[in-house]
């Protein structure tokens, strides 16, 4: 398993599928809130929708670590307070943040200021690592990620103002995301990817569950089979792209490896395209697409000199 996480063509397409993994969330959520009846601005419903996704995808997770490797589920206690800890903020906080920001902000903004995670994971990388240093390369990748986001919403509103508990709230879900990866690959090195997965899952989700639950009016969700279809789909998104995830962090650089998550706007607008009616793919789309493959291609460019210098090695 480990030769899957450390060979660059494996980790490119691990990353690239968790990317798209990601990205088809925002279809499902959409077809998800409509099919459950959850009124828009109900922010305490979709709290608790999160939390039941959240926890059914760490159950799951811990569940299958269970079968493959038992004894990697027993965790102590400082690493137990080390998965709260990222839990809360990798779970619990971002997305209270993500959903209520997303909210009250426009698609275009909402995926720009999404897009942003990638820019703070590499500043902070930057920083706390000496091998994980910012580089041309890294600067050309935002640069044309970031344009692919910015062309792929080209033609909706975008207004020009900033409310902390929309734009800012937004921008505070990309920094908590940023944070928690680099806490994911300091602080639980010495844990299985999958326990870091599960556990944190779970912590975050119940916390969720126990501020949600109490608030929540009668009605707020109504369940249908297809809800349940979608509710297990979206765990097991959830719970198949950060499994894959933390085990990526655990061998790559996470500055490098956050590049590709510029993918998942972009994943999530085709696919929006494809299962929503009234969303179609245009010209701005496949744009968004090739500069975005720019963007990875820049990241991943080792040059011909290099290349051959760790050949002759």
């Amino acid at each position: 398993m480990k030769g899957i996480f450390i060979n660059k063509w494996s980790v490119i397409g691990v990353a690239v599928f968790c990317s798209v993994l990601w990205g088809s969330a925002f279809p499902v959520l959409k077809v998800s809130y409509e099919e459950l009846q959850m009124a828009p601005d109900d922010v305490i419903a979709k709290i608790v929708f999160a939390g039941m996704r959240f926890l059914l995808a760490g159950l799951l997770v811990l569940a299958f670590l269970l079968v493959i490797n038992p004894k990697k589920i027993k965790i102590t206690r400082r690493q137990l307070l080390v998965l709260f800890v990222l839990g809360i903020v990798q779970t619990a906080l971002q997305y209270f943040f993500f959903y209520n920001g997303l909210a009250k902000v426009s698609g275009m903004q909402g995926s720009i200021l999404a897009s942003s995670e990638t820019f703070f994971t590499v500043i902070l990388a930057h920083y706390y690592y000496k091998n994980d240093r910012l580089n041309w390369k890294k600067t050309v990748g935002m640069l044309a990620g970031f344009t692919g986001i910015v062309v792929a919403n080209w033609g909706q509103e975008l207004q020009f103002i900033f409310r902390w508990d929309g734009e800012g709230f937004m921008i505070l879900a990309a920094i908590t995301s940023a944070i928690a990866m680099i806490l994911a690959k300091e602080l639980a090195a010495g844990i299985h990817p999958f326990a870091v997965t599960g556990w944190q899952l779970c912590l975050g989700a119940i916390l969720m569950l126990l501020i949600g639950v109490p608030q929540m009016s009668a009605g707020a969700i109504v369940f249908t089979p297809l809800g349940w279809g979608l509710l297990v789909y979206s765990a097991l998104l959830s719970a198949i792209a950060f499994a894959l995830w933390y085990s990526l962090l655990k061998y790559n650089h996470a500055g490098e490896i956050s590049m590709y998550k510029f993918i998942v706007p972009v994943a999530g607008t085709v696919l929006s395209s494809i299962f929503i009616p009234g969303e179609n793919l245009n010209i701005f789309i496949f744009v968004a697409i090739a500069m975005v493959a720019v963007g990875i291609i820049a990241v991943n460019y080792k040059g011909k000199n290099i290349a051959y210098a760790k050949k002759v090695q």
